[in-house]
């Protein structure tokens, strides 16, 4: 899983609806039909984490991250005639069309993994945080946060999967907006109370220490728990 695709849906009027479950399985059904897809993974916001950041904005009402393992296959999902466009006639997606969307690809680098043993294992609480500003110099960031930030993160309990992803150019015609934010990482527990606990423990305070120490960067942070639904094409 070399390259992923992330697309949000900020519902920044109503920031705490959420879409049915007939909806999302709509939305699910497509996804794995995508040719070249590896892994999908299908996110509704969880709020009960926002106290933690209370200056963050509302998690996204929907959102996406599809991998690929060729470029090709992801920019062949997202062309003219790409079968991504079948989104667009989705419920879920006809219902947030007010909303505020970003889409983004990126290159994709993995430090933990948990392969999905049940039905039960494909249903988890992930920790998706974005960078969207710019680094002094990024290839002194990203050398930091891969060696340092990451192996900070091993030591959280109960932890299942961490990444990080970087910013690539992309070829798409879906018709939302792009972002071209310099990282995001992602962490994943089993349930929202696993990352809760992961959040309160000692583990936090290392975060802190070590995000202080970052290489200079502007544009802050911004963190959402997501409730996460794996869907793995064939499985």
């Amino acid at each position: 899983m070399r390259f992923a695709y992330f697309l949000s849906f900020f519902d920044t009027a109503q920031p705490t609806r959420e879409i049915g479950a007939e909806d999302l399985a709509q939305v699910a059904e497509l996804i794995e039909a995508t040719p070249g897809l590896t892994r999908g993974l299908l996110f509704a916001g969880v709020q009960s984490v926002a106290k933690y950041y209370p200056n963050d904005d509302a998690p996204p009402q929907l959102a996406m991250e599809l991998y690929f393992d060729a470029i090709e296959d992801l920019e062949g999902a997202l062309a003219k005639d790409g079968h991504l466009q079948g989104l667009l006639g989705t419920e879920a997606v006809k219902s947030l069309a007010g909303a505020k969307v970003e889409q983004q690809a990126m290159v994709v680098r993995r430090f933990k993994d948990t392969v999905p043993e049940s039905e039960e294992d494909k249903t988890f609480c992930s920790y998706l945080v974005h960078y969207p500003g710019k680094a002094e110099d990024l290839n002194v960031w990203l050398d930091y946060y891969l060696r340092n930030h990451t192996a900070v993160m091993q030591d959280f309990p109960g932890i299942r999967e961490i990444e990080v992803c970087s910013r690539l150019d992309w070829i798409g015609f879906l018709p939302w907006a792009r972002v071209n934010y310099m990282q995001r990482n992602k962490i994943a527990f089993k349930t929202v109370e696993g990352l809760m606990a992961a959040i309160e423990s000692p583990v936090r305070a290392r975060m802190s220490a070590d995000f202080a120490q970052f290489p200079a960067f502007e544009g802050g942070n911004c963190h959402y728990a997501l409730q996460t639904r794996e869907i793995l094409p064939g499985r």
